[in-house]
C-alpha cells in the first residue's frame, strides 16, 4: 500500500527540511517499509556539505532509513498516537556516494521488538547499487 506525502505526515513528526522520505511504496504495518527519497540540489544540506562536490551526509542516509523504519513502527495499531524515537545504529557502512539526482531507494525490516524498544534492518540503494546499510534500533513513547 502507497502512501502520499500527508499520509506520512500523519504517521511521522518530521517536516521540512527533515522529512527525508517523499513516498511511500509499500509496507506492511509493524513489520517493514519501501520508501523513497528523490536527492535535488536544493536540499539545504549540500550548501556546507560540500561546496563544489556535494554529496548527502551519511547521518541523513540514515536518518532516513530510521524515517522509514519510523513508517513500519508507527503505521501498526497499537502505536496510534505514539512516537518513535531513533535508538541507536549499528554495523553501518557507507559504499557510495549519494549526489544531486540520484533516487533512494529505502527499505527497513523490523527484526524483533521486546515492549518499546525496536530493531530493524536498513539499506538504502540507488538503483541496483547499496550506498548505506545498517541495523537501527527505537523506542516506542508516549506523546506528552
Amino acid at each position: 500500500m502507497q502512501l502520499t506525502i500527508t499520509q506520512i505526515q500523519e504517521l511521522l513528526p518530521h517536516r521540512y527540511p527533515f522529512l527525508l522520505i517523499d513516498r511511500v511504496i509499500d509496507f506492511k504495518a509493524g513489520e517493514w517499509a519501501h520508501a523513497s527519497k528523490c536527492v535535488t540540489v536544493n536540499e539545504p544540506f549540500f550548501t556546507g556539505h560540500f561546496p563544489g562536490n556535494p554529496i548527502m551526509p551519511g547521518v541523513l542516509l540514515l536518518e532516513a532509513l530510521a524515517q522509514t523504519g519510523g513508517i513500519a513502527l508507527m503505521s501498526a495499531p497499537q502505536n496510534e498516537g505514539k512516537l518513535a524515537l531513533f535508538g541507536g545504529v549499528k554495523k553501518a557502512r557507507f559504499r557510495v556516494p549519494v549526489v544531486p539526482g540520484d533516487v533512494l531507494d529505502l527499505t527497513c525490516t523490523l527484526t524483533k521488538q521486546r515492549g518499546p524498544l525496536g530493531f530493524g534492518e536498513a539499506e538504502a540503494k540507488v538503483g541496483d547499487t547499496v550506498v548505506c546499510s545498517a541495523e537501527l534500533s527505537f523506542a516506542i513513547v508516549d506523546v506528552a
